[in-house]
């Protein structure tokens, strides 16, 4: 006599299970996940702790690894690299600076990359309908591991918006991810040299280091003022 009223319960949770997994309910998901990281970090700024209120009892292996842990969740989260390599630099000097800076890029990127892939991949992908947005897909989606070292290589793209758009195409985790670790040494190893030498600002390594950011940075201005003027025409 069970069985009757049993039915329609399992039929209606298989129809709420169906409904919580379809690709609309996951990328709402990725979104509210999204709002929250980033309400929480305009909340705590945890970037206030590493760059001054680092555990003093944590040293050594222990405290790199850490570092780059907190490194990882923070840009995930929307927090500015560019403040997180001179945490780096300041915290543990410009060789093992880098390789924890570089550390935390490559790890927040594939927690953010895995993201929109799980969450987001579905129900974006129907929507790439525009000539422009399926020029990128196809770009990123044959040449992954091409595009997204010049990605990372160019300074004026932001990289949480390029983690999202590689994980919307067609691209493997192998290519994203060496493209990653790879194009984000240059820009990242000038910020952490910046701030391993901050106590001396007249230093050659400061002012050299000083130089390929503004310089880095204003070619990326111009290249992007010179891409918008050709899309806008004569």
């Amino acid at each position: 006599m069970l069985e009757p009223a049993a039915r329609p319960s399992a039929g209606l949770t298989a129809r709420c299970v169906r409904a919580l997994a379809s690709p609309w309910s996951r990328l709402s998901l990725l979104v509210v996940l999204l709002v929250a990281a980033a309400t929480l970090m305009l909340l705590f700024q945890p970037q206030r702790l590493l760059a001054a209120g680092w555990p003093p009892q944590l040293s050594g292996i222990s405290a790199v690894v850490l570092f780059s842990a907190a490194y990882g969740a923070c840009t995930a989260a929307f927090v500015p690299r560019p403040l997180l390599n001179l945490a780096a630099g300041a915290l543990f000097g410009g060789q093992v600076g880098l390789a924890a800076a570089v550390a935390g890029t490559v790890l927040g990127a594939g927690v953010s990359f895995g993201l929109g892939r799980l969450l987001g991949q579905s129900a974006l992908r129907p929507m790439l309908r525009g000539r422009w947005l399926k020029a990128a897909d196809g770009q990123l989606s044959r040449h992954g591991f091409r595009s997204m070292l010049a990605l990372r290589l160019f300074p004026g793209v932001p990289f949480a918006a390029a983690n999202y758009c590689a994980a919307v195409s067609r691209m493997g985790w192998l290519p994203f991810l060496l493209a990653t670790g790879l194009g984000s040494v240059p820009n990242t190893a000038a910020y952490v040299v910046a701030g391993s030498q901050a106590s001396s600002p007249t230093s050659p390594a400061f002012l050299i280091s000083m130089g390929f950011i503004v310089v880095s940075g204003a070619g990326a201005a111009w290249i992007a003022w010179r891409k918008r003027h050709r899309l806008r025409g004569p």
